[in-house]
């Protein structure tokens, strides 16, 4: 697509952070530390993602390396309102030829906290008419809509008295690498990646460091791990909607993904040992399936360690301790665990769950001593059924489900 215009600044009030990272909730914090790690400035931390500065380059480094963010937009209005009609100004006001045009299909999305709006539909159909009614008068022609696969996407944000229109800069959400097949985790709710990542920052773990995952399914945590280990952009393998903005610095964009390239080569070449990195899981189709994943994420052969094993069972697949971190099954089939009510096949599966907990809880004090446990669920009581005291419980969210990340340490016995 033809570029019409020159690279407009990233930031159009210096004065405030320029761009808004979203993440899944309980990630603010680790996601501003690795923002300012890309050159980003004034991060601050909101309910559910990171406000911060830049240039363009910093933006675009957000897109291509931020392994916890799930999309990156970028500031292009914020005013006070009071009703519908000055959400369409606020709209009509931004100069969108800048950036699409009616060849670029376009969609709206509008989320509110506060909002005093009584309608929040009929709101964002006045966004929408102000951005469409904008490029008719300006360049003669409106942008089709499209809701599924749309080139340019606009998001608005209400709060009580301010509105923030927002332009998106990712495309697909951040955490779809690029590597997944769609026939992956069919019938499951498999873990984000950006919040695999999360997992890892919030354990603190670092290449280098022993890491187990003996509920691996699809292989999302120790992948994760083992990108981060080879200097892997999380980005590279996939395309960002802010490619196809007329205002895209094609030359800074290739510049930086030729840098990304770089380091990944250099990483793998380096001749140094490789990661200490291992995953089993009771399921064999679920190891197979990694094996395909860990191929198409771009890591070397042997890279990790694979096997069909019970956690229940499971050995220290090193000689050192480390970390385990895991995603043991839990979500709607054992919600409400402990509650009244529950049908004969829930209560089961229940039951069932918490026996596979209690062993694995044993198979950790006997046999894995010296290492830290990290697992994320939604059972609150893990802890008592693993018979481990945790030393941290931090609140995420995996996607709408409301989990924990429990963290343990199994001491030596003396």
């Amino acid at each position: 697509m033809a570029r019409a215009h020159a690279p407009a600044p990233m930031a159009e009030t210096p004065a405030t952070p320029g761009m808004f990272a979203a993440c899944p909730r309980g990630l603010e914090g680790a996601l501003a530390a690795e923002l300012a790690g890309l050159g980003a400035s004034d991060c601050r931390t909101l309910a559910g993602g990171v406000l911060f500065g830049g240039e363009r380059a910093v933006a675009y480094r957000a897109n291509l390396w931020s392994r916890l963010a799930s999309r990156v937009l970028r500031q292009v209005a914020q005013r006070r309102y009071r009703d519908d009609d000055d959400l369409y100004r606020l709209a009509l006001g931004v100069e969108w030829e800048r950036f699409f045009d009616a060849r670029h299909s376009l969609r709206v999305d509008l989320s509110a906290v506060r909002s005093p709006l009584r309608s929040l539909n009929y709101a964002t159909l006045r966004v929408k008419d102000g951005i469409v009614d904008r490029l008719r008068e300006r360049t003669g022609a409106r942008p089709s809509i499209d809701t599924r696969a749309p080139d340019a996407r606009v998001f608005a944000h209400l709060e009580d008295r301010q509105a923030t229109l927002y332009l998106d800069l990712s495309g697909e959400p951040l955490f779809k690498r690029g590597w997944r097949s769609g026939r992956d985790d069919k019938g499951r709710a498999p873990l984000k990646e950006n919040l695999a990542a999360g997992l890892l920052a919030l354990s603190g773990w670092t290449p280098g460091t022993p890491l187990y995952d003996p509920f691996c399914g699809s292989g999302t945590i120790v992948i994760e791990a083992a990108q981060l280990a080879f200097d892997i952009a999380p980005g590279l393998q996939r395309p960002f909607a802010l490619e196809r903005l007329l205002d895209h610095d094609e030359p800074l964009w290739a510049s930086l993904r030729a840098e990304a390239i770089r380091r990944a080569q250099a990483a793998a070449h380096r001749g140094t040992a490789p990661p200490r990195l291992a995953a089993s899981d009771i399921d064999r189709h679920a190891i197979e399936q990694s094996l395909r994943n860990f191929e198409r994420a771009g890591l070397p052969a042997r890279a990790i360690d694979a096997r069909v094993g019970d956690a229940a069972a499971a050995r220290p697949p090193f000689d050192l301790p480390g970390l385990i971190v895991a995603n043991p099954p839990y979500g709607e089939r054992i919600e409400a665990l402990g509650a009244t009510g529950l049908s004969p096949g829930a209560r089961r599966d229940a039951e069932r769950h918490e026996r596979a907990m209690r062993a694995f809880g044993t198979t950790l004090r006997e046999r894995f001593a010296g290492w830290q446990v990290w697992l994320l669920s939604s059972d609150q009581g893990l802890p008592g059924q693993l018979g481990m005291k945790e030393r941290r419980r931090t609140p995420l969210y995996n996607g709408a489900i409301e989990c924990r990340l429990f963290g343990f340490e199994v001491f030596v016995r003396r």
